[in-house]
């Protein structure tokens, strides 16, 4: 064996770091995922807080934006309730007028949440 061949098979015996870095996964998380959804929902959340009266907004949390359907958690049947008829009452059209994309519905779904986290998917 010449001096390669021996050095090539030292390093193959060699034990590999197998420790993976989270840097790279979380840029991608952040880079990503994170920052469309805060791209759309930004947008979003300056018309909600602009339309929707301060005695409901405090109950509600924008969750997605995908395909024109908004959806938002409420954290109680009442303020959903409220909210509905709000919408159906013409605040949806007012949300629309000044919504930068399409928004062909608000899809309302009950969600228990704090004004730092984000809302839990509700539970079957």
């Amino acid at each position: 064996m010449d001096e390669w061949q021996l050095r090539h098979a030292w390093q193959n015996r060699q034990r590999r770091d197998r420790t993976a870095s989270l840097s790279e996964p979380l840029a991608h998380l952040m880079k990503r995922r994170l920052a469309k959804r805060v791209r759309q929902i930004g947008r979003l959340s300056a018309v909600w807080d602009e339309c929707i009266p301060e005695y409901i907004r405090k109950h509600t949390a924008l969750v997605s934006y995908a395909r024109g359907v908004l959806t938002v958690a409420v954290d109680s049947a009442a303020h959903r309730y409220q909210l509905q008829m709000l919408l159906a009452n013409g605040l949806l059209v007012a949300v629309r007028e000044r919504t930068p994309g399409p928004l062909n519905r608000v899809k309302l779904q009950p969600g228990r949440f704090d004004y730092l986290e984000m809302p839990d998917k509700p539970r079957a």
